[in-house]
């Protein structure tokens, strides 16, 4: 005889059932719901980027119709792309949002940081991201990082614990079984916490078409004036491109990922509708860090160095 416990196991029709988007999210929810039961003064970690946005929008499903219970931080390089700070400027707005800024230019005309021969700015994020979380006592701080991203994330918990300077040990990482979280810490230490963790760049965009999200244009396909470095397609600017010998070309691209203009490059793409964009990723074998991003690719370990310091 087939119990009904039996039907709602096994049917495929069953509208008990989650979808695989619908689990994402579930879970995703879950998890900001426990951040804002168990820690006193957590932040989201928000720059304009897809990941980021999506963060943002779980977030405020998790408390509608309660506004949602965190601020945001940006870490500002000074050489983000102006429709991605627009878009973030536009979004604080609508939703009465709180926004921390943490800007490199200050450190740099304070003399506390250099800047690099080759103008990126990204690697210089660490210190004003830690300073800002340290000055504002943040306990838990939301971050839009995915395990298929790159190996330095793929190992990374979904409850991150830091020690009183920002920086990962590996060695007091806690299990996670049965999406049991444990966000114990020590006064002046902090827990990274990363709602995403268990996404992929093709779940992203599924769930962006699906709950019909907004996102900077820059991330469909558009004409733009760029120069080839390193193999990548970077936007000409003032951050120190391009250089002697570098031409500048009007192509049609779009960005896969957004950071600092001196390090993020777009991809060839007439993907100008998330269609389009989603049939593109499906087909694609690297994922967008791997594809277009400098920073990553400075070392071999370059995103495991900088999770040790304190940087994601």
């Amino acid at each position: 005889m087939t119990t009904a416990a039996t039907t709602v196991e096994e049917g495929t029709d069953s509208p008990y059932a989650l979808s695989h988007l619908d689990a994402l999210e579930s879970e995703a929810v879950h998890i900001f719901r426990e951040v804002a039961g168990e820690f006193e003064k957590p932040v989201i970690l928000f720059s304009g980027g897809k990941d980021s946005i999506v963060m943002l929008h779980l977030a405020l499903k998790a408390f509608a119709p309660a506004p949602v219970p965190f601020a945001l931080l940006h870490v500002d390089t000074g050489h983000n792309f102006p429709e991605v700070l627009d878009y973030r400027d536009r979004t604080v707005a609508e939703h009465g949002l709180r926004l921390h800024v943490a800007s490199v230019q200050d450190y740099i005309d304070r003399g506390v940081l250099k800047e690099r021969p080759d103008g990126t700015r990204n690697p210089l994020q660490t210190l004003p991201l830690t300073e800002k979380i340290r000055e504002e006592r943040f306990d838990a701080v939301f971050g839009g990082g995915r395990r298929d991203e790159e190996k330095a994330r793929a190992k990374e918990r979904v409850f991150s614990l830091r020690d009183e300077f920002s920086q990962w040990d590996p060695r007091r990482q806690r299990p996670e079984l049965w999406n049991l979280y444990n966000g114990r810490h020590a006064p002046g230490e902090h827990v990274r916490v990363f709602p995403l963790s268990n996404w992929t760049e093709l779940d992203v965009w599924q769930y962006i078409a699906r709950e019909n999200i907004e996102l900077p244009e820059i991330y469909y396909a558009h004409e733009r004036e760029v120069f080839k470095r390193g193999g990548m397609w970077l936007t000409a600017g003032e951050w120190g491109g391009p250089k002697d010998g570098e031409t500048v070309e009007k192509r049609l691209v779009r960005y896969r990922t957004v950071g600092d203009m001196s390090c993020t490059g777009a991809v060839d793409s007439d993907a100008d509708t998330i269609e389009k964009v989603i049939t593109e990723i499906a087909a694609s074998r690297l994922t967008e860090r791997g594809a277009t991003r400098a920073d990553d690719k400075m070392s071999e370990a370059a995103m495991e160095d900088r999770k040790r310091e304190g940087y994601f």
